[in-house]
């Protein structure tokens, strides 16, 4: 053979070689990538390769990140990419606004000390139904959340209920929000002051001062809807809803947290504060 004499080699290598079972290494890697595919099929393809590797290694697997990356690669295997999000603020320039008192310091030590919040819209067949969450910094943990088909007031009270009902913080928590009229008017503001809880605001046309509603909602868009459009807004809320209650706040590993749920990293929380008692 031509190539054979190219390369240096015999014919009767050549062929032995090809007569080779394959290689222990080989094996593994065929193995490692029917795992890798069952964790990606389960998190509906959300999961990169941080997370796959953090899963496997959590289910006993002993392997390196640049190994499942690798085997991501030559399966052609990857996540959702996240889109840029719409802005949807509107404001109101009669209403007062608060300091940004948050002042991009999107960590907290203790759960209920610091809440985030913003509004999304995601498009459906029968229009936009808009979404306003609330976050814990803490634990990046949703708290509160609220769908309708109208943008208004009645859209973040209702996320606030749901938050302070659900978690009944104390007095002095910080709740920051960007200058929207939703969050300006005076009926949200009272709300606030009546749970005791101190208004905190983004800076005019300053997206990053809420990064963390940011980041938020550009992973919920990809990896609750993708490239779809919903038919109804009755489709959209059932997926929401598992999205938030089921999947992020108790499955979704988070890179913040050391690739934990934001659950369970509170649960972690309450163990190491009790030992410490």
């Amino acid at each position: 053979m031509v190539m054979c004499q190219v390369l240096g080699i015999s014919e009767s290598g050549f062929y032995a070689w090809r007569k080779r079972s394959t290689c222990q290494r080989q094996r593994e890697d065929a193995q490692l990538i029917q795992e890798v595919w069952q964790v990606f099929v389960t998190h509906r393809g959300r999961y990169g390769s941080p997370r796959i590797h953090v899963e496997l290694k959590d289910q006993g697997r002993r392997i390196s990140r640049k190994r499942v990356a690798r085997l991501m690669r030559e399966a052609g295997i990857s996540a959702r990419r996240k889109r840029h999000r719409v802005l949807t603020t509107r404001r109101d320039t009669s209403h007062p606004v608060a300091p940004n008192v948050l002042n991009r310091e999107f960590t907290a030590i203790e759960p209920n000390t610091k809440w985030t919040t913003d509004i999304t819209y995601i498009p459906t067949m029968q229009g936009w139904l808009y979404l306003a969450v609330i976050l814990d910094l803490y634990s990046r943990a949703v708290v509160g959340w609220s769908m309708s088909g109208c943008c208004d007031e009645e859209l973040v009270e209702n996320a606030l209920k749901m938050a302070v009902l659900r978690r009944r913080p104390k007095a002095g928590l910080l709740h920051h929000s960007d200058r929207g009229s939703q969050y300006t008017s005076r009926a949200y503001r009272l709300r606030l002051e009546q749970s005791g809880i101190m208004a905190s605001m983004s800076r005019k046309g300053n997206c990053w001062d809420n990064a963390a509603m940011e980041s938020f909602f550009g992973s919920l868009k990809e990896e609750c809807m993708g490239s779809d459009v919903y038919s109804s807004h009755e489709q959209a809320r059932q997926a929401l809803f598992e999205y938030l209650e089921i999947y992020y706040n108790r499955q979704r590993r988070h890179s913040t947290l050391g690739y934990v749920s934001p659950l369970m990293y509170e649960q972690l929380g309450n163990q190491q504060t009790k030992r410490n008692i």
